[in-house]
């Protein structure tokens, strides 16, 4: 029995880090759909978001039945409280994903006011921190998760780059600006939360390992 347990919840955090690749490439979709410009990639992904919310239900499903079936303790009942915590961040990642591809909606047939740069950077931070998020969930790897949270002061940064940007250099000298400039702002508020829940699941890895609560302490890192 012990080793069927083990199985199990080896099975569960193998469906997490699946969803993790999964919301991944939504992302990379996304923000290749900005950079080109390109819609039916955009809608494409907007489409994709229904295996997401099917793999989100799926994996809730299987770790209540874990829950009910062997009713665990201590680091398995931890196990399998955040994993369906991280669960659901990613499902939010994945929304977000979607919410950029709306921004490319609204930018459809408009020239973009400059070439993308931090935008297109914010955007490989955002990726980098899922990527390092799950992977210290998998591993149970306390460092890893630690790297995750620090990168947050840098997405941060990236963002108010780009708001200043918009915000001074174009929206306040020409008001005509506007209708390009508020999807870009809101593209880099999407990236920028989506480090917030990528920063979420690292924290809680480290409660799930440590049993330590690092979320709003950052001084305990």
């Amino acid at each position: 029995m012990e080793r069927y347990y083990d199985d199990e919840i080896r099975l569960l955090s193998e469906k997490i880090s699946t969803m993790g690749e999964a919301v991944q490439e939504r992302l990379a979709q996304a923000v290749d759909a900005l950079k080109r410009q390109d819609v039916n990639l955009a809608r494409q992904t907007i489409a994709a978001d229904e295996e997401i919310d099917r793999m989100e239900l799926e994996n809730e499903e299987y770790a209540l039945a874990l829950l009910a079936r062997f009713q665990p303790q201590a680091g398995d009942l931890r196990f399998i409280t955040n994993a369906m915590k991280i669960n659901a961040e990613l499902e939010r990642i994945a929304d977000l994903a979607v919410d950029i591809c709306q921004r490319v909606e609204d930018l459809a047939g408009q020239p973009l006011l400059k070439p993308l740069v931090d935008i297109p950077l914010l955007a490989e931070v955002a990726r980098e921190m899922i990527r390092g998020a799950i992977s210290s969930f998998v591993s149970r790897d306390v460092e890893t998760a630690k790297t995750v949270i620090l990168k947050d002061a840098q997405a941060d940064r990236l963002r108010n780059e780009v708001q200043r940007e918009l915000v001074y250099d174009y929206m306040a000298k020409d008001g005509s600006t506007a209708p390009r400039a508020m999807p870009l702002l809101l593209i880099s508020r999407h990236l920028e939360r989506i480090c917030d829940h990528a920063t979420n699941i690292a924290e809680d890895v480290i409660y799930m390992v440590n049993a330590q609560v690092v979320k709003h302490h950052p001084e305990r890192l």
